[in-house]
């Protein structure tokens, strides 16, 4: 079982040498918790479930980054824009699925910048 202080690792003996931060690997389970919660408040999630949820995410992240870059290519372009983005996740999300998600994608930046600068421009 880890320890608590799995993310430090020991340089010396403990004769006052310091200890060097060790980097852990990204993980959506503070996202997808945070989500869960706000949808189903009572709800849990199983370590298990968490796990698979996360590989779910790096998963979909990877293959919309992927076919974002692809687009970016055919089109003959130097920089990924937003829009390369938007249309990989409408090609590989089904139906109105795609949709959905950018609607609701649109929503979170909006709702981000409205926060930020206190205007939705």
């Amino acid at each position: 079982m880890p320890s608590r202080r799995e993310g430090v690792a020991q340089v010396g003996s403990g004769n006052g040498q310091k200890r060097r931060n060790r980097r852990k690997g990204t993980s959506y389970n503070y996202f997808i918790h945070k989500v869960l919660k706000e949808i189903h408040h009572g709800t849990g999630i199983s370590r298990k479930a968490m796990e698979i949820m996360n590989s779910f995410m790096e998963d979909m992240f990877g293959r919309i980054a992927t076919e974002a870059s692809r687009l970016t290519k055919y089109n003959g372009k130097p920089t990924m824009t937003s829009r390369d983005i938007q249309t990989a996740a409408r090609l590989l999300l089904p139906g109105d699925l795609g949709k959905y998600a950018l609607m609701e994608g649109a929503k979170a930046v909006t709702k981000f910048n409205v926060s930020k600068n206190g205007c939705a421009a």
